[in-house]
């Protein structure tokens, strides 16, 4: 309850009058902003020239109910997501198929919210930090984020994350394919977003070059929640949908499912 609390004080700090707006005014575009960050510029006067986040996104037809279990994805997810296109961090377009073998590799699959969330610049820190980790034990890291391939160069290079493992998702079809969580309460009042504040140091050191020019260029982009998902070749091993904002899937778990996967 104290840290709920915290959380609310936290937000009601930056807008005094929130009760008053709406999500179509509401022009906050991440609950732990940029401030956190000594070295950021003032997040109030920045986030003020961007226009307002539009609430909704057009429905599409999500394969996968609401549950972070490998039982509420269909078999053949493997084969919806190899089919989904996106572009690496320079450019040029791909298929999720040809990310990894599909037969027999593994890969651990990051999806970030977007380029321009600070939560996102802590959880690429950890992923590129445990990069050894994960390839000493065969697994390939692949990280995907909300924005257009330049903006996630400015993480690539600011963080810094290496751009080969660095790709883009603009129009979030591969969030839509798993069917993670999408909306505003979600990304500003979810109490699973709390967990971040056991984590500020950590948020902190991530973001000492964070720019807020990362955010996607369609603002209804930073409505989006993340995952972690685990593949062996098509085969989903572990899945993970973030409740709210900064609701990492855990390291360690990832770690141990990969510990008992034999690798060719």
């Amino acid at each position: 309850m104290a840290t709920m609390t915290s959380l609310q004080s936290l937000t009601l700090a930056k807008f005094p009058s929130l009760s008053s707006l709406t999500p179509t005014s509401f022009k906050f575009l991440d609950p732990f902003p940029a401030s956190l960050s000594p070295s950021a510029a003032s997040f109030t006067a920045t986030a003020s020239i961007f226009s307002p986040i539009r609430p909704t996104k057009p429905k599409r037809i999500s394969l996968v109910t609401n549950a972070s279990s490998t039982t509420a994805f269909p078999q053949n997810i493997g084969d919806v997501l190899a089919d989904v296109t996106i572009f690496t961090a320079t450019g040029e377009s791909v298929k999720f198929e040809d990310l990894w073998d599909q037969n027999e590799g593994v890969a651990v699959v990051a999806l970030l919210r977007h380029f321009g969330c600070p939560c996102c610049w802590e959880l690429a820190k950890a992923l590129k930090e445990s990069r050894e980790r994960f390839e000493s034990a065969g697994v390939k890291l692949i990280a995907v984020g909300i924005g257009a391939p330049s903006k996630a160069r400015i993480l690539a290079e600011r963080l810094p994350f290496p751009l080969d493992c660095l790709y883009a998702d603009p129009d979030r079809r591969a969030y839509d394919v798993l069917g993670l969580y999408y909306g505003f309460g979600r990304t500003f009042f979810n109490p699973a977003s709390a967990k971040v504040l056991s984590r500020l140091k950590e948020l902190q050191e991530a973001t000492k070059n964070y720019t807020i020019e990362a955010t996607p260029d369609d603002r209804s982009g930073v409505l989006q929640q993340g995952g972690m998902f685990l593949f062996k070749g098509k085969q989903l091993l572990y899945a993970w949908k973030d409740e709210g904002t900064g609701d990492h899937a855990p390291m360690e778990d990832i770690f141990h499912v990969c510990c008992k996967v034999p690798v060719v």
